[in-house]
């Protein structure tokens, strides 16, 4: 699967291991890399759902976004890379037809 990045930065944080050892601890580093392997290894995100079945759409304010778990509260938030995303008829994602995502955000929304 692509993967894209909402901003430089983030992409930095996901490239550099230092940086995310840094942010993130030792754990969500080795944990965030783990996830991004796994997207790029992934034909579509429905394998990846597979894979963790946690990975789930949020909703409310973040509706449209999905979340995969890190280490502790951190989350590695993501959406479709296709705008618009591909939809089953009753309107939900097709999970099966998402074939690149892009990066949102790393973050601990429970805080």
């Amino acid at each position: 699967m692509d993967i894209l990045f909402a901003s430089d930065d983030l992409k930095e944080l996901c490239h550099n291991v230092k940086r995310a050892q840094k942010d993130l601890g030792k754990a969500g580093q080795k944990k965030l890399n783990r996830r991004l392997d796994e997207l790029r290894d992934a034909e579509t995100l429905a394998v990846v759902k597979t894979l963790h079945p946690r990975t789930h759409e949020l909703k409310g304010s973040m509706a449209g976004e999905i979340s995969m778990d890190l280490d502790g509260g951190w989350r590695l938030i993501l959406c479709p890379g296709d705008n618009p995303p591909p939809r089953k008829p009753d309107g939900g994602l097709d999970w099966n037809q998402v074939r690149s995502v892009q990066i949102l955000k790393v973050t601990d929304y429970h805080d």
